[in-house]
Parts: C-alpha cells; structure tokens; sequence
C-alpha cells in the first residue's frame, strides 16, 4: 500500500494523526470556520419525525434522506455499503446519499455552520479535531444512541460494545464519537515459521531472550519496529509500563502526579527494551512503518510491534504461507497487570449538530454497530468492530489471535491519556521513544527525561490541566 497518511491503514493511527492535527502539527485551517456554531443551539430536524417504536427508535421519516459520507483509507469503504444493504433492508423509504473521500476536513468543515452532511467518518490525516467540535457546539451528543435497542442483539447499543468504546467517545460527560473500529496492539509474529522451526512464541521477557539467539542462528534478527515515528516504540514502552508497574501508575502519570515516571516497576518495564537495543536484537537501519514492516514480511525480523491495521496495510505484499499472529506484549512473571491489553476503538463517526437529518444519522449508526455489520466490517478489514463477538466466524490467523488475544485479556484496557491531554509532552515522549530504541538513552535516563517534561507541564499555569480518573 501506498505509504500516505490518507492510506493509514487504523483507527489508531488516525488517532495519533488527530491528537497531532490538536497539538498543531499538522497543517490545520483555521477552526474559526465553525465559529458560527459556537454556542448555538442544536438545529431541528427538517425532516419532521416518524412514529417511534423498538424498530425505529429515533422516529425515521419515511420518504426522507440521510447524507453520509465515509473516509476511504486503508480500511477502505466497502464495509460502509454492505451497512447501507442493511439498513435500506429495514427502511427501505428512506435514501442514503453515501460518498467517500479522504478530505474530511477540507470538504467537510467548511459546511458545519450551514448545511452539513448528517453522518461523517471523522477520521484520516485530513480529521476536524474533535475538542473544537465538542467545544464549539458542532457536533449532536449521542447518548441516546447507547440507550437506543441494539439492532439485532438483545439489550441496548451500549451494552453490544467492546469495553473502552463508550469512553473513547465520551468528552466533558457526554459520548459523541462513534468509533466502529477496534485496535489490538502487541508483538506479532509468522506462525508457519515458528511451527517449521520448532519455536514457541514466548510470553515473557526471560522466555524472549531465551529464544533470540535461535533465531539469530537462523540470520533472522530477533525484533525490528518503527525507528521513524516515535509514537510507534511509544506504544511499546507504555504498554510495558502498565504491565509491570499496573494501572494506577498510568492513571497517575497521565494526572502529573509528582514523581509519576518513578514508581515501582517502571524502570523494571524498560529495562528489557534497553537489553534488546544493547544486545543487538534490532535489525539495524532507520525503517519506517511500512518498511519495517515489509522487512519482517520478508523474513528479516521475527517479531514486529504493531497494532491490527497492519494485514489490510500490507495485503499486497504478504507472501503465501504467511501467518500472521498476534501475542501479547511480553511481561514480567511479577508483573501487576501482566494479563492487560492494549487495544481502543477508533475511526470515529459524528453527527453535525446542524445535520438536517439526526435521526437518519443515528439509526445509520444502530446499523453499522449491529452483529451483522460488524461481521462484514471484520470479514472485509481483517479487523475487528468496536462490536461484541465481530470476529467470531471470520477464518484468518491476524484477525482470529487479535480476537483470541482480547478474549483472553481483562476487563481493563491498557490506555494512556496524556498524549491526547498534552501536545508538548507527548511530542517529547515520542522524541525520548525513538531515543531509548536508538541506544543514545538508558531506560533510568528515559525515565529522568520523562519526569522532567511532566514536571514542566506541571508547572505551567498557562497549560490548562486535565484530570483521569479511570
């Protein structure tokens, strides 16, 4: 696949890519474009109201349309006319306009304040920020959505969802982003090779290093990953950091809690990535995502970190054979939160505050959240559905040990908020990431610089604060 930004093939790299549009480091036009929003109340409906019943909970109208448009990535947009069978199949009278592009914001922003689209894929490097939308009164509050009746499972819309999806879409106490895709990060690995070889994926670091110089034996390198974007090995390092030092440290450091970066088990979590990086188990060269990716495809690497995206981004090139498997980062056998995943939802849709048509929008949405749309969308991405049980029935090595993998894990989800809450400091962690994989810095530096940056963030009265409590 091309290696654009538009053809970034996850939610949660679109995430990445939308906390960077928020910080200013993308090109972002000037929000005063939804300034005529700005504390205005949500418009009616122009379409009047249908009657409201279980099947029809927001009350569609009959002979009316709902305007949708769908951003084209690397998840393509398939998946989003297989939802317009579904939804047409229970109101046929209503006419769904869907069209797709990868210029959300350039297409999209400027008509917020007027006429916009009713349903929008807010996502893609060309994403309208979300806190400007919430902030400005842009976009409908949907959680009459989560308590609307699922549309063909028993209980409500909420209670058919991953855990993570309602607070993923919840801001200022309220949820209005609905992210219909789920993301699992770990280590993967090729399964045939390990089954030819003889290996056992390990699950640990002791059980890693153990294997590494088999696999060296082999003139494979054990590990190799992004040197590029820093956020990349930042995944990795994070999700280290929750295992071995548990929630409370994440919850803590996000909150600038004084000394957060030196609690108990952090140190203990790095250390293991300095040892690969000493050891020489990296494959050497500065790759990027998908040339680091294309190098584990073709037998360079045996282990590569990345999140679920990776088989639709790479499809073209995967050779026959190859089994994509996906394992858990590996941990410490004392770890406090060894068996929590890091997975979220993402590519998230929203319902412009002045859309002719919300209740269009929203039953739009009970479709593409049902047991029969999330099927397809896992069937066609090869990724799972913010939905219950979507990759059940899909036969495919990547999507069926993602699945396993989150089946397998806690009810907790490894996240980390400072990044979405401060630009500054997640800059610098993504700087001090490349820095620890690179070798110029010790895990104890890492950690020094760490608290450092958080201190300053601390310390500036001018950076408004945000607080986690979960």
């Amino acid at each position: 696949m091309s290696v654009t930004p538009e053809n970034l093939g996850d939610l949660s790299r679109r995430t990445l890519l939308q906390r960077a549009a928020a910080a200013g480091l993308l090109a972002t036009p000037a929000m005063g474009l939804l300034s005529a929003c700005a504390g205005s109340e949500p418009e009616k409906s122009d379409n009047g109201g249908g009657a409201k019943s279980k099947d029809n909970p927001f009350g569609v109208k009959d002979g009316s349309a709902v305007k949708v448009v769908i951003f084209n990535g690397g998840l393509g947009d398939q998946w989003a006319k297989e939802d317009k069978v579904i939804f047409s199949a229970k109101h046929p009278n209503v006419t769904v306009n869907m069209s797709s592009t990868q210029k959300i914001k350039t297409e999209e922003q400027p008509k917020m304040a007027t006429q916009p689209s009713d349903l929008i894929m807010n996502s893609g490097a060309d994403i309208m920020d979300r806190a400007t939308l919430i902030n400005e009164g842009a976009i409908e509050p949907l959680d009459d959505l989560l308590t609307a009746p699922a549309w063909d499972s028993e209980g409500t819309v909420a209670d058919s969802l991953l855990p993570g999806t309602v607070s993923d879409g919840t801001q200022n106490g309220k949820f209005y982003v609905v992210n219909v895709a789920f993301t699992v990060w770990g280590n993967w690995y090729n399964a045939a090779l390990f089954k030819k070889e003889g290996w056992q994926a390990p699950t640990t670091w002791d059980e890693f290093f153990a294997l590494a110089p088999k696999i060296k034996a082999k003139g494979m390198a054990p590990y190799v990953h992004d040197a590029v974007h820093g956020y990349y090995p930042r995944w990795a390092l994070l999700a280290s950091i929750w295992k071995a030092a548990g929630k409370q440290a994440a919850i803590d450091i996000d909150n600038l809690k004084e000394n957060a970066w030196k609690a108990d088990g952090i140190l203990k979590a790095l250390e293991p990535w300095e040892k690969l990086v000493k050891d020489k188990l990296l494959l050497p060269g500065k790759l990027d995502h998908t040339q680091s990716q294309q190098a584990w495809l073709d037998g360079k690497a045996a282990f590569i970190q990345v999140g679920t995206w990776l088989k639709n981004e790479m499809a073209s090139t995967i050779p026959p054979g190859f089994e994509l498997t996906l394992s858990d980062y590996w941990s410490h056998a004392d770890d406090k939160a060894a068996k929590d995943v890091f997975a979220s939802s993402g590519e998230g849709f929203v319902v412009p505050s002045k859309a002719p048509n919300k209740e269009a929008a929203k039953e739009l949405l009970r479709a593409i959240l049902s047991k029969a749309g999330s099927a397809k969308f896992a069937e066609l991405t090869k990724s799972l559905a913010s939905t219950k049980g979507s990759g059940d029935n899909v036969q495919d090595s990547a999507l069926s040990s993602a699945n396993a993998l989150m089946k397998g894990g806690t009810s907790d989800l490894i996240s980390f908020r400072f990044p979405d809450f401060y630009a500054d400091l997640a800059k610098e962690s993504e700087n001090l990431s490349e820095e620890l994989m690179a070798g110029r810095l010790t895990a104890q530096q890492f950690i020094d610089k760490m608290q450092a940056a958080a201190d300053k963030v601390a310390k500036d009265s001018s950076i408004k604060k945000q607080t986690r409590t979960a």
